[in-house]
């Protein structure tokens, strides 16, 4: 008689672990945009200034998404993920001895280049430990360290800056990524090697590679980067992320500085609406992961439709950011609520668009294709960045900053519409997983 013994759930310690590295990646990116209003007085800098150190981190990181994607897929998901933490962590600590609005420029390249790493890996990691039914909400939970991150930098940047110095404020949230490497060292093993992964856990996590070779498909197959190209799956997943990118990236960097601008913020005042803002969209993006698998496992529907369902109901909310500056104008809390369900809604949005990836590419490949996705969506944050930094400097110069934002935020409220017309109407209607369509 077979024994029948009790799955464990390991794969949710190694969730954890990319949890707790996406918190970091985001603690260490946004203390820049928390120390703004020091370092302007400080450097003098203008709207167009920060926003070229913006773009500075963001064309590093696409030019990064570009090249690290193939190398995490060669030298496996554990060395890439360490080394490329291990690099960002000492990027962020440079920025304590930055001198000039130059060397500034230089120090968030390297942080954005290093950092570029952090979701091929991750995503890759999902791939490895999750089937294809959970992994959305895998992602969406690893996803919300990206907001967890934005809470706790504004509860304890200015803190630190205002006791200690701004450089401080570097070298201190810099180093935690020295701690996460100790722990990933400790615990991360390839599932079908780690001793805490027993036999039934190891089946659930590959009963996808099992159906797949019952059906005769070609889930490893090996897909040469310039080959990913030309496939109409790639493009759907790259224009998704170029166009909805830009928006998160706009209020990871703008968000303060919008409120201090329209409710005359000061000091730790504006430490309690950010992290509400994003305490929300942690929210939005665990629950995003798990709509789509509550379809499928619930209602029986297949993934693809559980999946374009689920990102189109997530390209709605955010059409409510357009009027989040009238609602503000009664009450501050009217325009951080709103900004929040808008933010929660790019992170459902997100933990998806991550997943199609893996719904539609092998595992070998996952990594690369992220990284174009991720290229082509840091040339659109970089657009957004620029356009955000030429805008508000012309606006200022009117005392009409207000238009300025109302323009970003009109493109912050339909960018997502359009990119899951084009995904899903136009690129991928039927999300073809490559080995089908190789066939």
């Amino acid at each position: 008689m077979k024994n029948f013994q009790p799955m464990t759930n390991y794969r949710w310690t190694i969730c954890s672990l990319i949890f707790f590295a996406t918190t970091i990646n985001y603690l260490d990116r946004q203390v820049i945009s928390l120390l703004k209003p020091i370092l302007e007085k400080e450097y003098n800098w203008t709207e167009s200034d920060y926003s070229n150190i913006v773009a500075a981190f963001q064309l590093a990181y696409a030019l990064g998404m570009l090249g690290v994607g193939s190398i995490i897929d060669k030298i496996g998901s554990k060395l890439g993920y360490a080394i490329s933490l291990f690099l960002w962590s000492i990027a962020s600590i440079m920025h304590a001895f930055a001198s000039s609005t130059f060397s500034f420029g230089v120090a968030r390249a390297f942080l954005g280049v290093t950092e570029a790493g952090n979701f091929p890996a991750a995503i890759k990691v999902v791939a490895e430990w999750f089937p294809k039914k959970e992994r959305a909400f895998a992602t969406g939970i690893f996803n919300s360290g990206t907001n967890i991150g934005a809470v706790i930098a504004p509860l304890i940047v200015p803190w630190i800056a205002i006791s200690y110095s701004w450089q401080m404020a570097f070298i201190s949230t810099g180093a935690v990524g020295f701690i996460w490497l100790i722990f990933w060292f400790l615990l991360y093993r390839a599932p079908s090697t780690h001793k805490l992964v027993n036999a039934a856990e190891l089946e659930h996590i590959q009963s996808d590679v099992e159906f797949e070779k019952a059906n005769g498909s070609e889930s490893e197959i090996d897909i040469p980067w310039s080959k990913l190209l030309t496939y109409k799956q790639t493009w759907a997943f790259a224009v998704g992320k170029f166009l909805s990118d830009g928006v998160w990236w706009f209020f990871l960097f703008w968000l303060p500085a919008f409120l201090i601008s329209e409710y005359k913020l000061v000091g730790m005042e504006i430490s309690f609406p950010v992290a509400v803002v994003y305490l929300m969209a942690g929210v939005g993006s665990v629950a995003g992961g798990w709509l789509p698998m509550w379809l499928m496992n619930t209602k029986g529907w297949d993934m693809v439709r559980s999946r374009k369902t689920s990102m189109l109901i997530y390209a709605v909310f955010p059409i409510l950011v357009m009027f989040s500056q009238a609602a503000g104008a009664y009450n501050m809390w009217y325009a951080v609520f709103i900004i929040g369900v808008a933010m929660a809604a790019h992170q459902a949005w997100s933990a998806n668009i991550l997943t199609t990836v893996s719904d539609m590419f092998p595992k070998k490949s996952i990594g690369a294709v992220i990284g174009i996705g991720g290229m082509v969506g840091g040339f659109g944050s970089i657009t957004v960045a620029k356009s955000a930094g030429a805008l508000l400097d012309y606006y200022k110069a009117q005392n009409d900053v207000q238009t300025g934002y109302y323009i970003l935020f009109l493109f912050c409220g339909t960018a997502y519409l359009i990119a899951w017309f084009l995904m899903f109407r136009v690129l991928a209607p039927k999300m073809t997983p490559i080995h089908a369509a190789n066939k």
